[in-house]
């Protein structure tokens, strides 16, 4: 089965670190001419209206925003229609709309409400027909060019719109691009726990939700694990609050672990229980990871329910989630698993991206990153691009609705 073009996500964080949406694109695999519609914008734009702004739902991403790869052809298109323009930022290079033709469809795009970011490399400022529709401008930041970049910066810096920098390293360079005056930033930084918040192993609430998980992995009696949780009230608060989230979407209000159980059983319990664990951070930056993890979770188990019994998506999800515990720990993944006792499976997808879970997990990873390997994982568990790209957005909107 050939390589496949899948759509990759990339957080997009303001100076306190909040995440305020998502850059959505086409990972680029090689393909041949006849297939290159498959990566046109036009397309993605048409599956994010269906994944993410349905007839039924409705905008299911809160107050993300989501900035989308654009082209001169996509300005013009009718699908942009079928999505809320004030949750939609076009992202386009600014030497590909300075054509007459171009600058008169920006311009009604603003009207209706649609953010532009110009993508901008050079080192004068963008065409003036342009510089007054533009809501954003972006520059990519690299350490092996800087002297250009800073030189870029100063021509932009007093201009009345958003500066967003992207392919930001780590987060020393982050903190240097806030302190500059960017107001969004994105990059591979936002996988690594920032240094001078990192946890150092569980703290008290993990610690005793790590002693549920292993209660309720042995089928412990309900009662003995109601007066384990009765400990910490705000773990029995936070983990009743996720049951009746909208993410579970039971019709039914849960009002005590052994209702809980009850109505659940305890592996949909374990499900919840682990996603209390890696919830349970404070820093802004372990939030971030939180969410990656939840979505990851989510992207991971869809993936797999094609192909598994429902009990091992149940492993899929939890193994999605745990995969990032070691950056929201501070402690190398072996130590994790010292700690809290995992099916077989489950470790060797952790450890290694290995066994019945490995595949499925590399590839949920692979939607994080433009690594170009999403189209080529996808391929070998012949599973369709298109198919990868709608289980993504789908997963991108369960963990929104999350309730962290």
């Amino acid at each position: 089965m050939p390589e496949m073009n899948v759509v990759v996500r990339e957080p997009l964080l303001d100076a306190q670190q909040r995440a305020i949406g998502y850059a959505l694109a086409w990972q680029q695999a090689e393909i041949d001419a006849c297939r290159s519609d498959v990566a046109n914008p036009t397309v993605l734009t048409g599956l994010i209206a269906e994944a993410i702004n349905n007839e039924q739902a409705g905008w299911r991403l809160g107050d993300h925003v989501l900035f989308l790869e654009a082209t001169p052809a996509l300005l013009l298109a009718d699908v942009l229609a079928a999505l809320p323009a004030r949750n939609i930022v076009l992202a386009i290079n600014a030497s590909e709309c300075a054509d007459a033709g171009s600058v008169a469809a920006l311009q009604l795009l603003r009207k209706q409400g649609f953010g532009i970011a110009l993508r901008w490399s050079g080192l004068t400022e963008p065409d003036k027909a342009l510089l007054p529709l533009a809501t954003h401008i972006e520059i990519s930041i690299s350490k092996t060019d800087f002297a250009m970049q800073a030189r870029q910066y100063a021509l932009i810096k007093h201009l009345p719109v958003h500066k967003v920098a992207r392919h930001i390293a780590s987060w020393h360079d982050y903190d240097a691009c806030v302190s500059l005056g960017f107001d969004l930033l994105a990059g591979p930084f936002q996988l690594m726990p920032r240094p001078d918040s990192a946890s150092k192993g569980l703290n008290t609430s993990q610690v005793l939700i790590v002693q549920l998980l292993e209660m309720v992995r042995k089928n412990a009696d309900v009662r003995q694990i109601e007066l384990v949780l009765k400990r910490d009230p705000v773990v029995s608060y936070k983990l009743l609050r996720y049951i009746n989230s909208a993410g579970f979407g039971l019709g039914c209000e849960i009002e005590s672990l052994r209702h809980a159980v009850q109505v659940l059983g305890y592996t949909p319990l374990y499900r919840w229980l682990s996603l209390l664990l890696a919830t349970a951070g404070t820093s802004k930056s372990a939030q971030l990871l939180m969410r990656t993890a939840i979505t990851r979770g989510r992207l991971t188990e869809l993936l797999g329910d094609t192909f598994l019994p429902k009990a091992e998506t149940e492993n899929l999800f939890v193994a999605g989630l745990f995969s990032l515990l070691d950056r929201l720990l501070g402690i190398p993944m072996e130590e994790v698993l010292d700690k809290i006792q995992l099916p077989e499976a489950m470790s060797q997808a952790l450890l290694a991206r290995e066994g019945i879970y490995g595949d499925f997990l590399a590839l949920a990873e692979a939607c994080e990153r433009g690594a170009g390997c999403a189209g080529r994982l996808a391929a070998s568990l012949q599973i369709d691009g298109a198919q990868v790209s709608q289980k993504h957005l789908s997963a991108l909107a369960w963990a929104q609705k999350m309730d962290l």
